[in-house]
């Protein structure tokens, strides 16, 4: 380790936009799927997955505690991939976080839905209550179809029954969905399925990206050969497909990560219309819309 820093870090590293000012804590290296074709976070071969050593992370927390105790008040659980660990190494790394770290308001992670298959909705409020609060899921759609052509290794159900369990044990749940993932073949039902995911699940928060390859489309094209991309008024039509369809009550909804054209923000319900109008407005008369550039859109 670093003299200057307690924690040993294996670049690229990788954390949602909302937590940049927390302390990024690695307990797994990697992601242990790692099969989703639209994916290219982990695909470098240091990022291989492994599941940090227990004593390791421990003494990180020790020597941030010694440098950094009074600053924290946040910590997300890296890599990809934390909630794969059992419950107990969860419990005992919370624990030591609370010790360690006592200002720490919020601690979240990345949460794969397989990896919520065996814990129970019990040891999910057991990990609430000794600090985990805000759990993100990449759902990407609520279609089946499309989440088989891109290797998800989930389903519809199997998404739902993750937020679903994670709702019931009072995590925070911040679902994260991808414009434009079923191309132009699979768009209406990507957006209608993805639409009745999110109505039934009701998460706290929502965010759309807009699917992107900087490595190219090769590797996405050998399990979706038929998919094309969906130019920029497409990709608008799509998102009022997808709002028209939402019936929320009380959800933070963004769509302002660096892939969009457009930046939307609001809550849904309450400002559907206006996100509805916002969308249109930019459909009819990009000229006047505020439109990212080109050059600025990115990962």
């Amino acid at each position: 380790m670093s003299p200057s820093f307690p924690i040993r870090y294996i670049n690229p590293v990788f954390r949602p936009p909302s937590e940049a000012e927390s302390l990024i804590l690695p307990v797994t290296n990697g992601c242990s799927w790692n099969k989703c074709t639209y994916c290219e976070m982990y695909t470098a071969p240091q990022k291989k997955f492994a599941v940090r050593d227990e004593d390791e992370t421990l003494a990180a927390l020790r020597g941030c505690s010694e440098y950094f105790a009074d600053q924290i008040q946040r910590v997300f659980l890296g890599d990809g991939d934390a909630l794969a660990l059992s419950t107990r190494r969860l419990m005992t790394l919370l624990a030591a976080i609370q010790t360690h770290l006592p200002r720490v308001r919020r601690i979240s992670s990345y949460c794969l839905p397989r990896n919520l298959r065996n814990k129970t909705v019990p040891e999910l409020q057991e990990l609430r209550e000794a600090g985990l609060s805000l759990a993100y899921v990449g759902a990407e759609s609520g279609d089946d179809t499309v989440l088989q052509r891109v290797n998800k290794g989930e389903s519809f159900d199997s998404t739902r029954e993750a937020l679903d369990k994670l709702g019931a044990a009072g995590i925070t749940r911040s679902v994260m969905l991808l414009n434009g993932l079923g191309g132009t073949v699979l768009s209406q039902q990507h957006a209608a399925n993805s639409a009745r995911l999110v109505n039934l699940t009701q998460p706290e928060f929502l965010a759309t990206l807009v699917v992107s390859f900087p490595q190219g489309e090769a590797r996405f094209r050998q399990g979706f050969p038929e998919w094309e991309p969906l130019d920029q008024p497409a990709l608008f039509a799509e998102m009022v497909q997808f709002l028209q369809a939402l019936e929320l009550k009380r959800t933070v909804f963004r769509s302002d990560h660096a892939s969009n054209w457009l930046v939307l923000k609001g809550v849904l319900g309450a400002e559907k219309e206006r996100l509805l109008a916002q969308v249109t407005q930019a459909m009819q008369h990009p000229e006047s819309a505020r439109l990212r550039p080109s050059w600025q859109r990115g990962l």
